[in-house]
């Protein structure tokens, strides 16, 4: 501390030399030392280090003032809070001061400590702020020397906006400073105080709010000064923007006196009233959706709005949408609007403020699509022609956004009919492109490269919407782009904006369009490729590898001549790829578009392959660009041109190896599907000592914890058997004890499994020693009789087992026989469930009804004293009815009937052949004709008494109907009639399993009757409803199409599930104690549920307020639908913040009363983690609502940030999972698992 305050000393000494140099450089050294965290002074060094910076900040020397002010920043955190009023204190009265750069100064000084004042409840910024609003209301209100009021309004706008919350008890005092002030004849005062006010207005209190409104809405009606006018409108527009969540209510008191003032003939006046309708739209999306329509005709009519230019070709312009030309009269027509200058003309600023209206109603009124397109689409089509540049691009964003609310959601991606529709936009969009190309193609030659960067972010939004939307109009966007990409005509960001649209356009569109003009699109990229700009190459380069893979498709390949390109191509490549001290990004991108050229063309550069090949080679070697070599490499590899590799392989492949060892994911798994590519492709030019450099490396790759390096060692293994496999020889050793651990793993299934079974197959069809059928067949069966496995394990080895057997299909029936041994006389249930499962997983490819006892020795299992074994027995009874049917369903038909005891596992048997058979279509065809019989047996059991029978009985007759919709889903319609509530319980059920999340035939059929099944949402059975409930949200998850068109009926009969129902309560005596019990709560859950899914899928089917509303009632419900509603708050914060933020109040008590609730002392200690877990997913969802713009200015949230702020616990369970979101997504951590 003592030479902290002898250093500190030594500065403030040096800061009162006459030599303006000393003084400089001690007040540098001092803001140096204030930025240390580590600093501490001394009561006496602030008090002097205070004292001197305020004198400094009148210095004759301007740098010495600036450096004086930038200190105050860091000191206000350093010194006591006496003194940081000290320094306030000399600021404020400074900014009255006569000396004009004294209270210049004194203002940055002011701003420097506000910015530095820690947010949230602080003494510190509560008193300082204070202290200043105090001088600063009563400097505005003086009006003696309009810059000191300037500085006083930034200062105060400053304050309101960071700690608006605080200063409540100034709030009526700053309202009657500045209300004053929105006459001022001075324009930037009046500006001023509007920013000040709504800055006011997001903080105060309902009385001031509606004192302000009714001032302005008064002054609307009485007001006969243009000017005043001008500014009441303007502030209401800014605080609706500022305060959007609470303007909403004063909508319809607004609206008619915005609308009247906008038809005055004032062009300022429009622009204000276009800007407030903007601000209405964006910010209070519910209350403004009656006055829609007429604001888009008042922007229609001000879009066109240009009383000094006349523009002929009006009429012509959008007359036809062929026969696009580029006439010269036009052209000229366009030179000469450039000449047109008129200083005065303000309906420029009309046009602009009309263009972002209709921006705003674009972006935030999805629904209104269909009308968009017929009314305001066309319109700003005929409006490219603008002739003012940034009006223009306001158009064109308008557009643009236009084109962005057209992408298809995922759940109109799968409705079939969607886009046969002509109602629908896409529909709407495909009839309108002429319009669009014939419009945009006039402007893609103009000089402004704003105006053409424009064009090509119009037409790449376009082509993603509708893919393939410009086949027919390709020679029309030619000429543009070749204009563009010419030296003379544009700048570096010009050419990548180009490239990147040419690069969409030929992923977007069928090669066969570019065929005719690749002799005029080509060269301008070629070209491009040598610019001297890296970033132009990298674009150029990855545009030319697509142009690559259109010139010469795999599939289809051209008939025009291509070869002439094919030269310049590979040498302006080849140039990249030669550079070494490049930038990294090219380096990559030449290495990728060699690939394609050499994949795709290499049949025609025979000569070229020695020079190229070992620079690939090189790059192979080199750390920074061996991956994307890597990828490069397999694409040459898979072509079906046979690319000759032979010079490289013999380097090549050790290297390969080598990656395996590297800790690099990306790298390995590329290493294996290249190693595996080569050996498919290459088998020839390989050599035992060759593969033996990699089979070394495989052991390490074989294990659980990468399933899918596992998975691509054992294709690559797979590959090795069956083409080399002498290279294998060894595998006992090293290889196969791996192999043997991973198959015993809990995680082994998907597609890792069904990589292992194709191993065993080529291995035992390989033919190496010790590795027949029968040894390893006793490798698999080892593992069971030794050791006590995982139950996945069991069902691992099994198909293991059975796969072998299948190759090998005349072992079959006597490996069976000894198994069927094995299940008779087992010397555990382990065995007898491996037995079981082996006997099943062969039985399903191999027929074994001519093994007399198979039946017999199955269905006595069932009545093993194991669950696990009946579970096996029953699955290995389905199986091998699926290797023949006709012998095997029949009597399992019967035993269902006839064996009430074993009827459950039996019924799963049934369940695993439908399954089985309608994954295929011969397995469809087989079960075909059983069909009939196995509906008729399974209605009969769908009232059973027992849950679990009937849901299996309900997943079959779903499966059932997906083989044959058009008899059967018209039978489940029916028995929904029924008068038993099991009946229709089964019946709902049934139709949840006809829903998949991948394209059926039943769809259209199901589409037409869903809303018959919804009816059951109205049931007056509780389960009946539930079930109903849960086949809602499978529709919603998987096939949202199913439902949208429901929605409107169906979502009061939803919401009205999410209500706490009193008669569904009821209570239960449990010895001396009482307990209540809701009947009611898995309803509710099951309707959450289905709410939380229709955000994802059908957010704008949803009226985001109403849905609000029951999610407001579910923060204050029980244990499990609370979880769900944090849930939904965080997600509806990222979909919806504007909703959100008008509801914020109502959404943050209820949170906040879960957070600060107590558990009561005797509780038990699993009512402390459940009260944890509540609070933890609360805070989570309080973080979301923080990352809503202005969240932070709600007096409601802010508060309770201060109060968790202030509560040790919840501070720290705070921190972490601020700090857990900062890492990913904020709303990614709170994603519900649908699976």
């Amino acid at each position: 501390m003592a030479s902290v305050s002898y250093q500190i000393a030594n500065l403030l000494e040096k800061m009162t030399s006459n030599d303006k140099d000393f003084r400089f450089m001690a007040t540098n050294d001092l803001m140096s030392e204030l930025q240390k965290d580590s600093i501490k002074l001394d009561d006496d060094s602030e008090r002097k280090v205070v004292k001197m910076l305020l004198r400094l900040l009148e210095d004759k020397n301007g740098e010495v003032q600036n450096l004086a002010v930038k200190c105050l920043g860091p000191l206000v955190n350093k010194v006591k809070e006496y003194q940081v009023e000290t320094i306030v204190d000399a600021l404020c009265t400074n900014m009255i001061s006569d000396k004009e750069q004294l209270r210049d100064i004194s203002s940055i000084g002011l701003k420097t400590v506000i910015s530095e004042l820690p947010m949230g409840s602080n003494d510190l910024a509560e008193n300082i702020c204070k202290r200043i609003t105090g001088r600063l209301s009563s400097a505005i209100e003086k009006q003696e020397d309009v810059s000191v009021q300037l500085e006083a309004l930034d200062i105060v706008a400053d304050l309101l906006s960071r700690f608006g919350s605080l200063l409540v008890s100034f709030h009526q005092q700053i309202l009657t400073a500045l209300l004053p002030q929105l006459s001022s004849p001075r324009q930037a005062v009046r500006k001023r105080t509007i920013v000040a006010l709504s800055h006011l207005l997001t903080s105060s209190n309902n009385y001031l709010y509606k004192k302000l409104l009714d001032h302005l809405l008064e002054g609307l009606t009485t007001q006969k000064v243009k000017n005043v006018i001008r500014t009441y409108i303007q502030c209401i527009a800014s605080i609706c923007r500022q305060a959007g969540h609470r303007f909403g209510e004063q909508i319809e008191r607004v609206m008619p006196l915005i609308v009247q003032y906008s038809n005055e003939d004032d062009d300022e006046l429009r622009e204000y009233c276009l800007q407030a309708f903007e601000a209405f739209v964006y910010r209070c999306p519910k209350e403004i959706t009656p006055h829609i329509n007429k604001i888009i005709n008042i922007c229609l009519t001000y879009i066109t709005y240009d009383p000094n230019y006349n523009y002929d070709d009006d009429v012509s312009d959008l007359s036809d949408g062929e026969g696009i030309t580029m006439e010269t009269e036009e052209d000229g027509e366009e030179d000469g609007e450039e000449e047109y200058s008129d200083d005065d003309d303000m309906s420029w600023k009309v046009r602009r403020a009309a263009a972002k209206c209709l921006e705003a109603v674009v972006s935030s009124r999805r629904e209104l699509l269909p009308e968009l397109y017929k009314i305001v689409s066309p319109a700003l089509i005929a409006r490219f022609k603008e002739r003012e540049e940034n009006v223009k691009s306001d158009i064109f964003h308008a557009y643009i956004a236009l084109l962005r609310q057209t992408r298809p959601t995922s759940s109109v991606a799968l409705d079939p009919d969607s886009m046969e529709d002509e109602e629908c936009p896409i529909s709407l969009l495909q009839q309108q492109v002429p319009m669009i190309v014939k419009a945009v193609h006039r402007q893609m030659k103009e000089k402004s490269i704003k105006t053409r960067q424009d064009c090509f972010s119009l037409l790449k939004e376009l082509v993603l919407v509708l893919p393939g939307a410009l086949t027919n109009h390709i020679p029309s966007l030619i000429p543009g782009i070749q204009y563009s990409l010419g030296e003379k005509n544009s700048s570096s960001n010009m050419k990548i904006d180009t490239l990147a649209f040419v690069h969409t356009l030929l992923i977007t569109h069928q090669a066969e369009a570019f065929h005719a003009h690749m002799t005029v699109l080509a060269p301008p990229i070629i070209s491009a490729v040598s610019d001297a700009f890296y970033k132009i190459t990298a674009e150029a380069l990855l545009v030319l590898q697509q142009l690559v893979q259109v010139i010469r498709p795999h599939e289809n390949p051209p008939n025009y001549d291509f070869t002439n390109l094919v030269s310049e191509i590979y040498r302006c490549t080849l140039m990249r790829l030669r550079t070494a001290d490049i930038d990294q990004e090219v380096k990559e991108r030449a290495i990728a578009c060699m690939g394609q050229i050499l994949a795709h063309l290499s049949d025609t550069l025979h000569d070229e392959l020695p020079v190229c090949l070992p620079i690939f080679l090189d790059r192979l070697r080199n750390e920074i660009t061996r991956l994307t070599t890597v990828k490069a490499l397999t694409c040459i590899a898979a072509s079906p041109l046979r690319v000759d590799l032979q010079p490289i392989m013999k380097e090549a492949v050790p290297i390969l190896g080598s990656f395996l060892r590297k800790n690099h994911r990306a790298l390995k798994l590329c290493s294996l599907t290249l190693l595996d590519t080569l050996v498919r492709s290459y088998s020839v030019s390989l050599h035992t000592d060759l593969l033996d450099k990699v089979t070394t490396e495989l052991p390490a790759l074989l294990n659980e914890s990468d399933l899918h390096i596992a998975q691509l060692t054992l294709t690559l293994l797979t590959t090795i058997a069956k083409v080399h496999p002498a290279a294998l020889t060894r595998i006992s050793e090293t290889i196969l004890p791996e192999i043997l651990v991973l198959v015993k793993s809990p995680l082994l299934q998907g597609a890792a499994l069904n990589a292992m079974l194709e191993f065993f197959q080529a291995l035992v069809q390989a033919g190496i020693p010790g590795l027949g059928y029968r040894d390893l067949l006793a490798m698999l069966v080892a593992p069971v009789t030794s050791s006590v496995l995982h139950k996945q394990a069991y069902h691992s080895l099994a198909k293991c087992a059975a796969a072998l057997t299948i190759t090998w299909q005349q072992e079959a029936h006597g490996v069976v026989e000894q198994f069927i041994k094995n299940v008779q006389d087992p010397a555990s249930d382990s065995q007898h469930i491996f037995a079981l499962l082996v006997i099943g997983e062969i039985g399903k490819h191999v027929d074994l009804s001519g093994i007399q006892s198979l039946k017999s020795v199955i269905l006595s299992s069932f009545s093993s004293h194991s669950e696990e074994v009946k579970s096996a027995a029953s699955y290995t009874l389905g199986n091998i009815a699926v290797g023949n049917l006709p012998e095997y369903l029949p009597f399992i038909l019967k035993e269902i009937e006839g064996q009430p005891k074993r009827q459950y596992l039996v019924l799963h048997s049934l369940k695993e052949i439908i399954t089985c058979q309608s994954s295929s279509p011969s397995g469809v065809s087989n079960l075909q004709n059983f069909v009939p019989a196995i509906w008729t047996l399974l209605y009969r059991h769908c009232e059973c008494t027992e849950e679990g029978t009937r849901n299996v009985v309900a997943e079959c007759l779903g499966k059932l109907t997906l083989i044959d919709p058009a008899n059967l889903l018209p039978k489940l319609q029916e028995s929904l009639k029924s008068q038993s509530s099991l009946m229709r319980t089964t019946t709902v059920t049934a139709v949840k399993f006809t829903i998949s999340d991948q394209p059926q035939a039943i769809d259209v059929m199901l589409k037409q009757c869903m809303g018959s099944f919804l009816v059951a949402l109205e049931d007056p059975d509780l389960n009946v409803r539930r079930v109903a409930l849960v086949a809602f949200n499978s529709a919603a998850h998987n096939k949202p199409m199913l439902i949208r068109d429901l929605l409107d009926s169906v979502l009061p009969k939803l919401y009205a599930e999410t209500k706490i129902k009193k008669e569904l309560i009821r209570e239960v005596e449990m010895g001396p104690f009482k307990h209540t019990v809701d009947d009611g709560l898995d309803l509710r859950k099951a309707a959450f549920e289905c709410m939380y899914t229709l955000l994802d899928s059908c957010l704008d089917r949803l009226d985001v307020f109403e849905f609000l509303q029951h999610v407001e009632n579910g923060l204050k419900d029980h244990y499990d639908i609370k979880m769900l509603t944090y849930l939904m708050t965080a997600r509806l914060a990222q979909l919806c913040p504007t909703a959100v933020l008008q509801r914020l109040d109502r959404l943050v008590d209820p949170l906040k009363m879960t957070c600060t609730q107590k558990v009561k002392a005797n509780s038990v200690k699993q009512e402390y983690e459940k009260q944890d877990e509540l609070k933890r997913s609360a805070l989570r969802a309080v973080a979301a609502l923080l990352t809503i713009p202005d969240a932070d200015k709600n007096p409601a949230l802010t508060d309770f940030v201060s109060i968790i702020k202030s509560t040790p616990e919840l501070r720290s369970l705070f921190d972490t999972i601020q700090k857990d979101c900062s890492g990913s997504n904020i709303n990614e951590a709170n994603i519900m698992d649908q699976s």
